[in-house]
């Protein structure tokens, strides 16, 4: 029941009923009223308003068309730079991979290498050392057998002075110049 009360006080107070007298007259607002918006509407229709409007609104939806357009392809654009980048780096890194293949078989060969050089340095260093040992010993017999011959001579001169007579002594002497004197001739 109060809406409607609500509803009867609204439509009693509304402006349309405000008007008194017949509606088609100028003292009634409501016609007045109609007439500016006739007259209104009318002018915007002389002057081709909606046709310009429409215009514009064709203009702008051509423009906005023109603008996905060009979206589309420099999406497609940026898909192929995308998609040619990718195999770029796919390419790059076969190459890094190749890189890192052929350096790891280069470390390899070159530590076989290195063991090779390594083994036929010792084996050269061993031989230098057997040649210098084998020296050292030939220096030492030389050296024993220059000693034993020293002291063999030192014992055989004190036992040949010992035994020796002084007529013994000269017959070697005149004996040793006779040789020496003919081998120098």
């Amino acid at each position: 029941m109060k809406k409607l009360s609500l509803l009867l006080a609204l439509t009693a107070a509304s402006p349309a009923f405000a008007a008194t007298g017949p509606f088609f007259s100028l003292k009634n607002t409501n016609f007045v009223v109609l007439l500016g918006f006739l007259v209104f509407i009318g002018i915007l229709l002389w002057k081709k308003v909606p046709s310009m409007i429409g215009g514009m609104l064709d203009k702008r939806a051509e423009g906005i068309k023109s603008e996905l357009d060009e979206a589309r392809a420099l999406r497609e654009e940026a898909q192929s730079i995308l998609a040619s980048y990718e195999r770029k780096q796919r390419e790059v890194q076969d190459q890094a991979d190749a890189i890192v293949a052929q350096a790891k078989k280069d470390a390899e060969a070159a530590a076989v290498k290195a063991k090779e050089d390594l083994k036929s340095s010792i084996a050269r260093r061993l031989a230098a050392a057997e040649e210098q040992i084998g020296a050292a010993e030939a220096a030492a017999i030389r050296e024993v057998r220059n000693t034993a011959i020293s002291v063999a001579v030192a014992a055989a001169t004190d036992v040949i002075a010992k035994n020796m007579t002084a007529a013994d002594a000269n017959a070697l002497i005149d004996t040793s110049i006779a040789e020496v004197g003919d081998k120098l001739h």
